[in-house]
C-alpha cells in the first residue's frame, strides 16, 4: 500500500484525482489515499501532514520559492522513469544538480469570453486586439448592460481566498513578466515596479467594468465569479484553461474563447499566460518500497492510457510528456493557436514572488483601493517596498 499523496491548490480537481487513485488500485492492487488541502492552505496542511508518521510519499511544490521550504525533503528524481519521459528538461525543477520535482501539468490563463454576449453587443474577437480595445467594448458594454440584460463587463474581481490568487498573483504576473523582460532577468531581491501603471489600468477596468460595486468584492468569492460567467451576467472572465470542465457543462466549445490579458505594453504580440506551478515532489524521509511505490504511480498516471486519459479528457490537462495524448479542451486548441500564430507566450513569474505574505499584502491593498477605502499608492507600497522586505526575509 502506498502511503497518501498530497493534491491541493486552486487549479487541482480533486475529486479526478480520487477516481483516478482509485482506477490505479482496480488495475494494480495498490492503494492509494489521496488527501486534499483547501483553496490557498495548501502549504499549511503539508506542513502538518509532513509532521505525521505517515507522512504524505507525494506532494507538490509551486517553483523554486515553494521548493525552499521542502528542499530537504526531496528525493532526487535524476534517475527516474518519469522523468525520462518529461518533453523536456525545462519542466525538471532543480536546486543544484538534483532534480527535486518534476512538472506534472501545464496551464494557460487569459480572458475567458463569451462568444455570444459578446456578439449581442455588437462585437467579435477581431476587435479586440490590444488594451485599449479591450478598454473600449468593455466600457461600452458596461453602458448598455441594461439592454443587453447583463450585470457588467467583467465577472466579479472577487477577494475572498477562494478568488484573490487571480489578482495577486495571476494578475500580477504581468507588471513582474514584463519588468523581468525589460530587464533580461528572471528573479529580482528588488522589483521596480515599472509597469504598475498598466496593472492600474486592467485592474480599473476590472472594478469599474464589473457585475458589481468594488466595495462588494472583498467578500465576493471564486463561485460567485464563475456562476456570474455560466449565467451569462458578464462577458469577460480572467481565468484558464482548468475551468472548462466546469464551464463545459453550459457551454458549447464555439461558444467559448480565451484572448490575451492586453497589458498595453506589447500587444500586438501578447499571447496566453502560459506555465505551470505545479511541480510533484517525492518525500525521501519515506520507505524505500513507498518511494518506488510512488514513482510506479506517477510514472503510470502520464504513461498508461488509463492515467493519460483522465490528465487529458477528465482534467483537461497537458502534461509534458512523450505519451501525452492531445487534451480535447479547446482553450487548449486556443492556447496553442496563438502560439502557431507567433504571440509570444506570457511567462509565469510568480512563481519567483517573495511569499505568501507578499501575496497577501498587495491582496489586501487592491481589495481596500477597490472599496475606495485605500489608495493606489498603497498598492505600489505592497508591490514594491513589500516585495524588498519578504525577499530579506526569505533569503536572509
Amino acid at each position: 500500500e502506498m502511503s497518501a499523496s498530497l493534491v491541493g491548490s486552486e487549479m487541482c480537481i480533486r475529486d479526478r484525482w480520487q477516481d483516478l487513485a482509485k482506477e490505479y488500485t482496480k488495475e494494480t492492487g495498490v492503494d492509494v489515499t489521496v488527501l486534499t488541502a483547501a483553496s490557498g492552505e495548501y502549504e499549511k496542511t503539508l506542513k502538518s501532514e509532513m509532521a505525521k508518521s505517515n507522512a504524505p510519499t507525494l506532494f507538490q511544490v509551486n517553483g523554486p520559492v515553494g521548493l525552499k521550504n521542502w528542499k530537504d525533503y526531496c528525493y532526487d528524481l535524476t534517475d527516474a522513469e518519469i522523468t525520462k519521459g518529461l518533453t523536456s528538461d525545462t519542466y525538471e525543477l532543480k536546486d543544484g544538480d538534483a532534480v527535486d520535482g518534476i512538472a506534472y501539468v501545464i496551464e494557460s490563463y487569459g480572458l475567458i469570453t463569451n462568444k455570444t454576449l459578446l456578439e449581442k453587443a455588437g462585437y467579435s474577437l477581431d476587435d479586440i486586439k490590444s488594451y485599449d480595445d479591450l478598454k473600449k467594448v468593455a466600457d461600452d458594454i458596461q453602458a448598455k448592460k441594461d439592454d443587453l440584460g447583463i450585470e457588467g463587463a467583467f465577472a466579479s474581481t472577487g477577494f475572498d481566498s477562494s478568488s484573490d490568487w487571480r489578482f495577486k498573483t495571476h494578475l500580477a504576473n504581468l507588471p513582474i513578466y514584463y519588468e523581468y523582460k525589460e530587464d533580461g532577468i528572471d528573479d529580482t531581491e528588488a522589483i521596480k515596479g515599472t509597469y504598475l501603471d498598466n496593472y492600474k489600468n486592467l485592474f480599473d477596468l476590472y472594478i469599474t467594468d464589473s457585475t458589481c460595486d468594488g466595495a462588494e468584492l472583498s467578500a465576493k468569492t471564486a463561485d460567485d465569479s464563475r456562476n456570474e460567467f455560466v449565467n451569462g451576467e458578464a462577458v469577460f472572465y480572467q481565468n484558464g484553461t482548468w475551468e472548462y470542465a466546469e464551464l463545459s457543462k453550459t457551454y458549447g466549445d464555439d461558444e467559448l474563447a480565451m484572448i490575451p490579458i492586453y497589458f498595453g505594453v506589447d500587444d500586438e504580440n501578447e499571447g496566453l499566460a502560459t506555465g505551470t506551478e505545479n511541480y510533484w515532489c517525492v518525500n525521501k524521509e519515506a520507505d524505500q518500497a513507498d518511494i518506488d511505490a510512488t514513482l510506479d504511480f506517477m510514472y503510470w498516471c502520464v504513461t498508461s492510457e488509463a492515467g493519460t486519459s483522465a490528465m487529458a479528457d477528465k482534467m483537461g490537462f497537458v502534461i509534458p510528456f512523450k505519451k501525452a495524448k492531445d487534451s480535447t479542451n479547446p482553450l487548449i486548441t486556443i492556447a496553442n493557436q496563438y502560439v502557431a500564430d507567433g504571440k509570444t507566450s506570457v511567462d509565469w513569474c510568480f512563481s519567483t514572488m517573495p511569499s505568501e505574505e507578499w501575496k497577501n499584502g498587495v491582496g489586501s491593498a487592491l481589495t481596500a483601493y477597490a472599496a475606495g477605502t485605500g489608495s493606489w499608492d498603497d498598492v505600489v507600497t505592497a508591490f514594491v517596498d513589500g516585495w524588498a522586505k519578504e525577499y530579506k526575509l526569505a533569503n536572509g
